[in-house]
């Protein structure tokens, strides 16, 4: 029995184009849903982050429980999924995006260029988490602008809405891409160290432990895939270790989104400017890594199911 660690080419793709770009599609679709099931799963701490990120007016004295407390008492348990439905149109094509082209990115540094070992998880990540982020960016700014919005104070009515004011407003096209820098800056680490976590903490669990932490796969008995439970803690130390050394840009990728909302959006115009911004003002713990604890609690589940749940689909739509 080999680990599927070790299988660099899925059988099922290794006959006809045809089979081949099926292949592709249940890849894609797989994604999709992984990316979709890590969000709800953590969609309110989410918005919390962001209101936090962002010195929301009516939540910047607050900390993380006091804010996850207030929330429904101003706005409804619903406030709570604020710009979630935005989420949800974003996190699809992005997770699909991203899991399809990290295993093609993985191939083609492994066959065409002959790069192989961790490094090439951590290059295939990094890559194809911008790639991901770039067909993405517009919806995440829609989500964060939604969900930065309190109750009685709203400047946009819908996902609709959203568009065609940032459209008109803030520059056309352009206006959908602020803070495209920093997230494609911030996405590199994050994207490559997530991956190359899960990936070498498979690939050494199946190849040491393999009785203890394998078992074969239920479309594929041959090949050996972590069990469930493994595969959740590789999935949330991943998300904890990349999401620690890309938190600082992930805070300026949010002020340089959420633009002419806040207050002090003239100091958040570049990458640079806002770090330095947010230094000065707030200082690292209560500025660059303001919400980090809230970060820990919603990245380590939400990696821990997407990968856990992306595993689970390549089962299902037989990817292995």
């Amino acid at each position: 029995m080999t680990s599927e660690a070790a299988i660099s080419t899925p059988p099922a793709i290794s006959s006809t184009p045809a089979k081949r770009d099926y292949f592709w599609l249940r890849s894609f679709v797989a994604g999709g849903v992984a990316g979709c099931c890590a969000k709800t799963t953590i969609a309110p701490l989410d918005r919390i982050k962001i209101l936090l990120q962002a010195q929301n007016p009516h939540y910047k004295h607050l900390g993380v429980l006091s804010t996850l407390k207030a929330v429904p008492k101003k706005e409804g348990f619903l406030g709570l999924y604020k710009g979630n439905g935005a989420m949800m149109v974003r996190i699809f094509p992005y997770g699909a995006i991203q899991f399809m082209a990290f295993d093609n990115y993985k191939k083609l540094l492994s066959k065409q260029i002959g790069i192989s070992g961790h490094i090439h998880r951590l290059m295939a990540g990094s890559m194809a988490g911008m790639t991901a982020v770039i067909f993405t960016y517009p919806l995440d700014v829609i989500r964060a602008r939604l969900a930065f919005q309190v109750t009685g104070e709203h400047r946009y009515t819908g996902i609709a809405n959203a568009f065609h004011t940032i459209y008109l407003k803030e520059g056309g096209v352009l206006g959908f891409y602020r803070g495209l820098t920093p997230t494609l800056i911030g996405m590199a680490p994050y994207a490559g160290f997530s991956f190359f976590t899960f990936g070498t903490l498979k690939s050494l669990g199946l190849k040491h432990f393999p009785e203890l932490l394998g078992r074969p796969s239920s479309d594929n008995p041959d090949v050996l895939i972590l069990k469930t439970r493994v595969n959740l803690l590789c999935g949330g130390i991943a998300g904890a270790i990349a999401q620690t050394i890309s938190y600082p840009l992930d805070v300026a990728r949010r002020r340089m989104q959420l633009g002419s909302v806040l207050p002090d959006s003239e100091k958040c115009v570049s990458l640079s400017k806002t770090l330095t911004y947010v230094y000065k003002e707030y200082g690292i713990k209560k500025g660059l890594y303001r919400g980090l604890s809230l970060n820990y609690i919603r990245c380590v589940p939400s990696q821990a199911v997407a990968f856990t749940t992306y595993e689970f689909m390549k089962q299902f739509l037989h990817l292995n």
